[in-house]
């Protein structure tokens, strides 16, 4: 008993610092989540096919953000361990690197997805329920998304040194430029969806122009405070005197960053098939899985909080040298991970069959999303023990098996599987979405086996 207490039990020192990190992570999705809740309902409200559009849009966009997370997590492992070192130089480097190729994604997804719309939200339009116009569909999906392209800009201009902030420890300054901005979001979504103050009812734009004007807001915010404050974050002063970086460190941080980078575009690719395999269930499908997912990703924020601080006290460790120390840190919060959603999977399984209710759609489509968000509530602790464990085996910069782990299983696996019981069976979609999340309870146990093996604990600055 003592032995499984020292390995997965740590002291309150110990939870006081993964609470000083965690923390400010945790409300800053928190905020960000419930102010998306508030702000899908509001979308919702207006009619299913707009719920849709904007859904089927979220989803293809969903896929350019984690391109761009993959692009700072990539170097984002070599900063965290440089800053643990001591090297400010290094983390100034890694940040360069981050903006360089961050800026090359949101450029080449730009051009993709302006001239190449109609294909691609139409890949997610089938008949098959009872609920929801596709041509409407098709249209307000068109209007969202050539609109919040623009907002890709700051979005990842904030993302790069929001990520570097959170390297070093510093999580509250994105956190508070969060808050600002969603609550910015919060009040112009009001204003522009519907129409108040005399402003004039723009729907979906309006949804699309508070979201450009909260990111625009948020990035400001951040840069802003991290150009002024050199003494809380000496990494950031003269960054900008060059560009270039050591050909050495840009090799390095391609050998880590691009498994991370293909690893996030081909998961989130991967994601976005699924959902086009759900949609030939019908519009009434696609709806279900927003509702499910709006509701999900609420529920969510404590483990994807304790993952990132995975990511961060582990990696801080492993560039200090701490092996050992690092090994036994991330038991301690995967374990705790573990053991909290659990606790938030009950409350959202007891909950499930009144979110829905607050959406302007049809009896069908809250039925579905109702049985979703319980099928999701039974499988959060095995998402948050996948997601801790995603972070802490990269952390020691072994991104080729984090690739074989994530993305590798979701196309060898999850998509096939997902593929034969779409287009080879007449289950209910809800049968289907239950099958295909208990296929991660086998992703666990091998996430669980590399673990174990250990050899991903490494410092990889030297």
């Amino acid at each position: 008993m003592d032995s499984f207490r020292n390995r997965f039990i740590g002291d309150r020192n110990f939870y006081k610092k993964v609470v000083g990190i965690a923390l400010p992570i945790m409300l800053q999705n928190g905020i960000t989540n419930f102010v998306g809740l508030l702000d899908n309902i509001m979308v919702g409200r207006i009619g299913t096919e707009q719920m849709s559009g904007v859904s089927i849009v979220n989803q293809l966009l969903f896929i350019l953000m984690l391109c761009l997370f993959g692009a700072v997590s990539g170097a984002g492992i070599l900063g965290a361990q440089y800053y643990g070192k001591g090297d400010m130089e290094g983390v100034r480097n890694t940040f360069r690197i981050k903006l360089i190729m961050s800026t090359v994604i949101v450029v080449a997804a730009i051009l993709t997805l302006w001239f190449f719309s109609e294909p691609l939200i139409s890949v997610f339009l089938h008949e098959g329920s009872a609920s929801g116009d596709l041509n409407a569909t098709l249209a307000y999906g068109r209007q969202y998304l050539y609109l919040m392209l623009w907002g890709q800009i700051p979005l990842a201009f904030e993302m790069c040194y929001s990520s570097t902030l959170r390297e070093s420890g510093e999580t509250s300054v994105p956190m508070k430029a969060s808050v600002v901005a969603l609550l910015i979001n919060l009040l112009l979504n009001y204003i522009l969806i519907y129409g108040k103050f005399g402003a004039p009812a723009l729907g979906v734009k309006g949804a699309a122009a508070a979201t450009i004007v909260s990111r625009m807001v948020q990035a400001g915010i951040v840069i802003i405070w991290s150009h002024t404050h050199y003494k809380k974050a000496p990494y950031f002063e003269g960054l900008y005197r060059t560009l270039l970086v050591p050909g050495s460190l840009i090799r390095r941080v391609l050998v880590l960053a691009f498994p991370i980078l293909l690893n996030e575009t081909l998961w989130s690719s991967a994601v976005a098939t699924q959902t086009a395999l759900y949609s030939t269930r019908g519009l009434s499908a696609i709806a279900a899985l927003n509702i499910n997912s709006t509701i999900a990703n609420v529920f969510n924020i404590v483990f994807i909080a304790l993952g990132d601080s995975v990511a961060i006290i582990v990696g801080q460790q492993l560039g200090a040298g701490k092996i050992e120390e690092g090994k036994q840190t991330a038991y301690r919060i995967i374990f705790c991970s573990v053991m909290v959603c659990f606790v938030s999977g009950m409350l959202m399984f007891l909950t499930a069959p009144f979110f829905p209710l607050v959406y302007n759609t049809s009896d069908e489509v809250r039925s579905i999303a109702s049985n979703m968000i319980r099928i999701n509530a039974c499988m959060m602790p095995f998402q948050g023990f996948l997601h801790s464990s995603y972070f802490t085996i990269r952390s020691g910069g072994k991104t080729f098996i984090t690739f074989v782990f994530d993305s590798g299983f979701m196309w060898a696996v999850a998509i096939p599987f997902a593929f034969v019981l779409t287009r080879f069976t007449v289950l209910p979609i809800v049968t289907v979405f239950l099958l295909c999340q208990i296929s991660d309870i086998a992703k666990s146990l091998l996430g669980f086996i590399i673990m174990k093996r250990g050899g991903w604990a490494r410092n990889i600055t030297r």
